[in-house]
């Protein structure tokens, strides 16, 4: 089952029998199966036909709608394939102080630990001073979580992990075009900010889209929050994935030369650092790649992509809802 992207501005879509079509200027269209479709990724201004959206709602094919950045707009799913009950679990537990705690504890620690495994790995043979002493804080960071008892003091230990992790990660940069401190989100302001901003867009998007594929709402989390209605398990379920997945690979993507400095552009009306079109297709064929890539995960004896962990993760999440058993967030040990 395939993720679609599309990307390039002015795409029509529409269906054709049982295939979906994609057409573009000047461009010979093309044909995909839409049994083999399982999301699709709207950025910026694709026209979506009435009839590939009704077999998008028929086949329960998630579109995720993004801006050209790839910022969440909105998603269209059919409401039949929903699970009532499941939200109202949601629902309760948002009142669930305790419930609330031990899932942001373990996502906190997931995400600090893989955090930590990330520098210890790639500094293992550059061995240099400064990624050593984060490390080092790091690990008495996560020591620390097993003393708190509220939400708040656990969201300070993860920005004060953040604090210790970037300026490490960018110490471990081998190519002399790159360089990178201090992260900045929005917008991103130099290249690096830029790969990983648009890595953790990606990875957020397929995080919502399996929340919603099991049943769940994406709206009613425990770690993150906020006044507007946004999909805020996805970010809580992200945190553990976001060094495995996307930071690491952004660094060998820089170490490794795939882009050039040239491959950016700065957007006037944001002031942000951005890849070209050329170049967001490239990154986007080399996300696809790594998110193909097998490991282990405890819950099964075979190995798993990475895609089908965070799947996992979030079947984990729904007995941790329904059944009452300790959330346990995805550690990367190698």
């Amino acid at each position: 089952m395939a993720t679609l992207y599309l990307i390039e501005q002015g795409t029509a879509v529409y269906k054709e029998n049982l295939r979906f079509v994609i057409w573009v200027d000047d461009e010979p269209r093309k044909e995909i199966p839409i049994r083999e479709v399982e999301r699709i990724l709207v950025f910026g201004n694709i026209q979506v036909s009435t009839q590939a959206i009704h077999a998008c709602l028929q086949e329960q094919i998630l579109i995720l709608f993004l801006n050209l950045s790839g910022y969440y707009k909105g998603h269209l799913w059919n409401w039949e394939s929903s699970h009532l009950g499941n939200e109202l679990v949601q629902i309760e537990k948002r009142q669930d102080a305790a419930f609330q705690f031990q899932v942001s504890q373990a996502i906190v620690r997931g995400k600090l630990l893989n955090s930590k495994q990330l520098l210890l790995r790639l500094n293992r043979k550059r061995k240099v001073a400064e990624v050593a002493r984060a490390i080092a804080g790091i690990s008495s960071d996560i020591e620390a979580l097993a003393s708190v008892d509220n939400v708040d003091s656990l969201r300070g230990y993860e920005g004060i992990g953040a604090a210790r992790y970037f300026p490490a990660l960018g110490k471990l940069i081998a190519n002399p075009s790159f360089s990178f401190s201090l992260r900045h989100r929005q917008p991103p302001t130099d290249p690096v900010n830029s790969l990983l901003s648009f890595g953790y867009t990606l990875l957020f998007n397929n995080v919502l889209s399996l929340i919603v594929v099991e049943g769940l709402s994406p709206y009613f989390a425990n770690f993150h929050y906020g006044e507007d209605k946004k999909p805020y398990l996805a970010f809580d379920l992200m945190e553990e994935f976001r060094s495995p997945i996307v930071d690491s690979f952004v660094l060998k993507l820089i170490n490794n030369s795939i882009f050039k400095l040239t491959d950016f552009e700065k957007v006037v009306s944001t002031g942000g650092i951005y890849l070209s079109y050329g170049a967001r297709r490239e990154f986007i064929e080399q996300f696809e790649r790594r998110m193909n890539e097998q490991l282990s995960h405890p819950d099964l004896q075979s190995p798993v992509s990475y895609r089908e962990a965070i799947q996992l993760q979030v079947r984990r999440y729904k007995r941790s809802l329904v059944h009452g058993t300790p959330y346990q967030p995805f550690l990367r040990t190698v």
